[in-house]
């Protein structure tokens, strides 16, 4: 129950970043053409919610396995090496993030000491900025959840978002549809005799 609300939170506030974005870029554009006009603070606002967008979602991306990845190697490896290199690139991942948070961390506590605004937007600069911590740390939770899994037997691997598998699939069917596969042949001459 709790981590479908979680998701749904996750979900819902990218979309709104997506959306926001979008919408706001449109704004601007015919503000600007259409009227010879803008929004002064439109182009900031539009970086930040992208570097928002970007570093709430790569954790988002672990996750759901949304990142590639080239992971061939590691496949053909036997189960308990596979699972050693897995945890491996985790620990590396977790190392990778500790540093960006600790860089991040001292980066935001100056930015805080010296008080700087934007530069188009009222607000010292380091509240938006905030998602470079909390960016890395949901990050950091990912990978340790990911490593958990993988060490009690749930999860092998990084689950990538295999495209070359999608596009072998899709070359297949292109290649079906040349050769004049008899399914596909059927398929087209029942969407011919409708028309």
């Amino acid at each position: 129950m709790i981590k479908k609300v979680v998701s749904h939170l996750e979900e819902g506030f990218l979309s709104l970043l997506l959306v926001s974005m979008t919408l706001l870029v449109f704004v601007e554009v015919v503000a600007r053409f259409g009227f010879n006009s803008g929004i002064h603070w439109a182009q900031e606002a539009t970086l930040l919610m992208a570097a928002w967008f970007v570093l709430f979602g790569a954790s988002y991306g672990v996750k759901v396995g949304a990142h590639i990845g080239v992971d061939v190697f590691v496949k053909m490896l036997p189960a308990n090496t596979h699972r050693f290199f897995t945890l491996l690139a985790i620990v590396l991942c977790l190392i990778y993030c500790g540093l960006f948070v600790y860089g991040s961390w001292i980066y935001l506590s100056k930015m805080k000491m010296i008080g700087i605004e934007m530069e188009d937007i009222p607000i010292p600069k380091w509240i938006p900025m905030s998602i470079l911590v909390i960016g890395f740390v949901l990050l950091i939770v990912r990978f340790l959840q990911l490593g958990w899994k993988v060490v009690i037997g749930q999860a092998d691997g990084f689950h990538f978002a295999d495209e070359a598998e999608e596009s072998m699939e899709i070359a297949k069917d292109l290649q079906d549809t040349a050769l004049g596969d008899p399914e596909n042949k059927d398929s087209n001459k029942d969407k011919g005799d409708k028309s």
